[in-house]
């Protein structure tokens, strides 16, 4: 049996979840917001936090990726009455470990959940390395070799993402949704002015670029050793 979190603003679906899930055994808790449910999810101690993806304050995709860029690794499964392929790809790439459409049954859900709860626990990761470069997860520092990076809290978000996708082809789409949360891509080069800062930093000591930029695409960040 686990102890979960349901993020859900519909009093009915979250009163049919509730009673199904404590009948089986599970403890359950319940958030009926996007900004409470943030709390209390990065609050910790979960198994599995079952979140509705349209929510109100913020939506369960914000609430997931508070989760994911925190390092926190607890199983999301997903809730939507959006149905369509784009938006289970778009929850799962956020972080989510499963997805299901509204309306469903209560076995299903219960059933995805022992899912979950079957995979092996993983030991949180606190140090992201590719080559000679390191980010520590735990005391927010960031070495480059033997130097020290003094890294600008956006800075740090657009390496962690970068250096979580070694060798692959990031687009300045997938940055402003995922490092600046932003749901449209403005006319603007603030990517490539924060890409030119952060490359700058990397390479202040005479090292050999990391970041490389893809022509029509975007970037890749290409380990040095």
């Amino acid at each position: 049996m686990g102890r979960l979190l349901l993020i859900e603003d519909d009093a009915e679906t979250a009163e049919d979840v509730l009673g199904d899930l404590r009948g089986r055994g599970h403890q359950v808790d319940w958030a009926a917001t996007g900004p409470e449910g943030r709390e209390a999810a990065l609050a910790g101690g979960w198994h599995v936090i079952v979140l509705d993806r349209m929510l109100p304050g913020c939506d369960g995709l914000a609430v997931l990726r508070a989760l994911r860029q925190g390092g926190d690794r607890t199983p999301a499964l997903l809730l939507s009455a959006l149905s369509d392929v784009d938006e289970r790809i778009r929850g799962l790439r956020a972080g989510g470990d499963d997805y299901l459409t509204k309306p469903f049954a209560l076995g299903e859900l219960a059933a995805r959940i022992e899912a979950l709860l079957r995979r092996p626990v993983e030991a949180p990761e606190t140090l992201l390395r590719v080559g000679t470069l390191e980010l520590d997860l735990i005391t927010g520092t960031g070495r480059r070799g033997q130097r020290g990076l003094d890294l600008l809290p956006r800075e740090w978000k657009l390496l962690d993402y970068l250096m979580r996708r070694p060798g692959q082809v990031v687009t300045r789409a997938m940055l402003f949704e995922e490092v600046w949360n932003y749901r449209f891509v403005p006319k603007s080069n603030l990517i490539d002015v924060h890409v030119g800062r952060l490359r700058r930093k990397l390479e202040a000591g005479g090292e050999p670029p990391l970041i490389h930029s893809v022509r029509g695409l975007g970037f890749s960040l290409v380990a040095d050793d």
